[in-house]
């Protein structure tokens, strides 16, 4: 009996075994037919609350390629080809039509309990390849006051999003001009609700130079009347910037700076560094350090600076201008007024002319309009000047330059057996005008040329590369032609000074100043005839005696 009980039990333990592994298998069965009809439910449920949200926000078409649920570990959502389309186009369901946003792709996650509340609270959604594309004013307008009149409850509430490959197009009235593009590489938006500013990081791409710009700040709450007025501030760093993608120049720039104001009217304050700048023609590399105070109009891409302040080694300046984005797509026209006022002639110099050392040292001041066109050229090919400057007391570096102008300086006075003393300043050369550059050619309707004796005033052209060096005009002179020599020549010379005298005292001449930056010759200039060549001779030697 004893046995029989024990096999009893241990058949009844077996039958329970066998009872509790097959509700097992029944709960695991239900679990899965559960769980399959919570994905099944979920992705229609889900789809249609971010269609009718967007829909009814936006009242707007929205199309959604696909949308994939998964239930493994919370409720996790991946989708493409969300599209919402706006009002702004005449007829946005017609073929073609341009989506107002697009995402390429996004995907959350959050608990499966939201998806059954009224409203769906999602900490984070993360985007691939979106792009914003901001109707023209007029349409924004229209757009905006039909959303406003839509009181649909949004029912999904975002904590922040993660995009990745952002892309802002906003679109103006005239056909003629493309949209203002922005890329932005990598964007992150917090505190997203209506009438209230959202907080962002944003990494964007700048084209040229070739760079990214770091951004933190606020933007918001949006304007919806207006969006130009829509408030915006932050601040930025730009890094190792390569000025060589622009052609003509080179060096790493860096910057720094932040901003506030309205979409259209954004002030910026900020600097520029760059150790090694450098201009093609001259490759002399410079240290380049500029403030700057600007207005920049977000809609169109139209800055106004006001001023920017820069110092090139031991020289400063100040510009003010504009930087306009002209029709079609052709770039930016840059219009500046530049105040050159506490500069070394060397530093213009060595930015801009090969020869090394500078032909000339010596205090500068000049005004002028620069102008530089758009296009891929060479920036000095495109840059133009117009302006006027002048040098105080300068030198010439070449000793040998220099002791022709001594001497040539002593004649004029009427002193032709001065010679000056060991340790003895050079005389200093002063000298200014008009000048004009184009396609790299630096023209002078007007060249001033004074040391002690000798008053020139010329016209010519001089070429950056340092090659090119012609200049004509009229020299006066303190002295008489007969003063500016002894013996024998004084007395030749005497019966001719009444012709190249004025008012009976000096004397007045056509000279040339031809040759190169480094080697300029000196001479008279009579119109190339034969017959004057010996005399031009003569004055080029007494010049170098």
């Amino acid at each position: 009996m004893e046995v029989s009980g024990q096999r009893t039990g241990k058949q009844r333990h077996r039958w329970t075994c066998t009872l509790a592994g097959i509700s097992l298998c029944i709960l695991l069965a239900g679990t899965v037919v559960v769980v399959r009809l919570v994905i099944a439910r979920a992705e229609p449920i889900l789809r249609a609350r971010v269609i009718e949200t967007l829909s009814n926000r936006f009242q707007s078409r929205v199309e959604l390629t696909s949308l994939d649920v998964s239930v493994m570990r919370g409720l996790e959502v991946s989708g493409s080809g969300l599209k919402i389309y706006g009002d702004a186009d005449p007829n946005p369901y017609q073929p073609g039509a341009q989506a107002l946003i697009s995402l390429q792709e996004f995907h959350f996650h959050t608990g499966i309990r939201n998806l059954f509340r009224p409203t769906v609270k999602i900490d984070t959604v993360y985007v691939k390849g979106m792009e914003l594309n901001i109707p023209p004013r007029q349409d924004r307008r229209e757009f905006t006051k039909k959303m406003r009149s839509q009181t649909s409850k949004i029912s999904v509430i975002v904590g922040q999003f993660v995009c990745e490959d952002t892309k802002l197009l906003i679109n103006t009235l005239n056909p003629d001009k493309p949209p203002l593009e922005f890329d932005i590489s990598n964007l992150k938006m917090k505190d997203i609700g209506r009438g209230q500013p959202l907080r962002f990081e944003a990494t964007l791409v700048n084209p040229k130079p070739v760079g990214e710009i770091q951004s933190t700040g606020l933007f918001g709450p949006w304007h919806e009347d207006d969006p130009r007025e829509t408030p915006v501030q932050g601040d930025y760093s730009f890094n190792n910037a390569d000025l060589g993608t622009l052609k003509g120049i080179g060096g790493m720039l860096s910057s720094t700076g932040k901003y506030e104001g309205t979409l259209s009217s954004i002030v910026v304050d900020g600097t520029t560094d760059t150790p090694d700048f450098r201009i093609a023609t001259s490759g002399h590399a410079m240290p380049l350090h500029t403030e700057f105070h600007a207005i920049v109009d977000g809609t169109s891409g139209d800055t106004h600076l006001k001023p920017v302040k820069a110092t090139l080694l031991h020289s400063s300046f100040t510009a003010r201008g504009s930087v306009m984005r002209l029709r079609g797509g052709r770039g930016h026209d840059i219009e500046l007024d530049v105040v050159v006022d506490h500069a070394q002639i060397e530093d213009l110099l060595r930015l801009g002319v090969r020869t090394e050392p500078p032909v000339m040292d010596g205090p500068v001041k000049m005004e002028t309009k620069l102008s530089l066109a758009p296009g891929d050229g060479d920036v000095v090919e495109r840059l133009k000047l117009a302006g006027t400057f002048h040098v105080f007391g300068g030198h010439f570096s070449n000793a040998k330059v220099q002791g022709r102008l001594d001497a040539l300086s002593s004649r004029t006075l009427g002193k032709p057996k001065a010679k000056q003393e060991n340790g003895e300043a050079d005389v200093p050369v002063d000298l200014g005008g008009v000048f004009g550059l184009k396609d790299g050619l630096l023209s002078f309707s007007l060249l001033h040329f004074l040391i002690p004796g000798t008053h020139v005033d010329m016209t010519g052209d001089y070429s950056l590369d340092g090659r090119t060096f012609d200049f004509r005009g009229t020299a006066r002179l303190d002295a008489k032609l007969s003063q500016m020599t002894t013996g024998w020549r004084s007395i030749l010379l005497k019966p001719v000074d009444r012709f190249f005298s004025k008012d009976g005292a000096g004397t007045e001449v056509p000279v040339r100043v031809t040759g190169t930056e480094s080697e300029p010759h000196f001479g008279l200039d009579f119109g190339h005839k034969d017959e004057h060549k010996p005399f031009e001779k003569d004055f080029d030697s007494a010049a170098k005696r």
